[in-house]
C-alpha cells in the first residue's frame, strides 16, 4: 500500500480523540503497518499552557506521551479494515530531553516495530527545530482484536 498524507479533518477517521485531547494537527505522511509522521503546533492558546505553568508554559510531558502514541494509533488504523477503530494502551517507557514551549512545532515520528495479534509494539521520537524533545517504546492494542486470542474462562 502506498504512503499518504491526512489533513486535520481526515486524521479522525483514524484517530478516536477530539479537541481538547487530540494531539496531532497533520499527518505528512502515513505508510499503513509501518509509520506515521505528522505535527502539532504549538500556541499559546492551547489549554494546558495557562496551568503548565503561567510563569514558564511547557507542554505536559503526559500529553507529548499522548501525541506519540495517537500518531502510532493512525500507522496501524490506517491498515485495511481497522478504520475507525479504538486502540488502547498496554504500556510505554518514555524518556524526555527538553521543554517544549509555545510557538514550536513539535514533530512526530511513530514507527511499527510489530503488530501481532491485536497488539503493536512501536517507537516514537518527537523533534522540535530538529532537536529530540521525546522519544517512547510504546504497546498499544485494539482490544476488539486482542480479545479473540484471549484464553476463555471455563465455567
Amino acid at each position: 500500500m502506498d504512503s499518504f498524507s491526512l489533513d486535520c479533518r481526515e486524521l479522525q477517521a483514524y484517530q478516536p480523540n477530539r479537541y481538547p485531547f487530540l494531539m496531532i494537527d497533520h499527518v505528512d505522511e502515513v505508510a499503513p503497518g509501518q509509520f506515521a509522521r505528522g505535527y502539532k503546533n504549538l500556541t499559546l492558546n492551547e489549554w494546558y499552557f495557562p496551568v503548565h505553568f503561567p510563569d514558564g508554559p511547557n507542554m505536559p510531558g503526559a500529553l507529548q506521551l499522548e501525541a506519540l502514541a495517537q500518531m502510532l494509533t493512525v500507522a496501524i488504523t490506517t491498515l485495511p479494515g481497522l478504520k475507525g477503530k479504538v486502540t488502547h494502551a498496554l504500556q510505554h517507557t518514555v524518556r524526555f530531553r527538553r521543554e517544549v514551549v509555545p510557538g514550536e512545532k513539535f514533530e512526530i515520528l511513530a514507527e511499527v516495530l510489530s503488530w501481532k495479534r491485536g497488539i503493536c509494539k512501536g517507537k516514537g521520537t518527537a523533534t522540535v527545530n530538529g532537536e529530540i524533545a521525546c522519544e517512547a517504546d510504546m504497546m498499544i492494542t485494539i482490544p476488539e482484536i486482542l480479545e479473540q486470542y484471549l484464553p476463555r474462562a471455563k465455567g
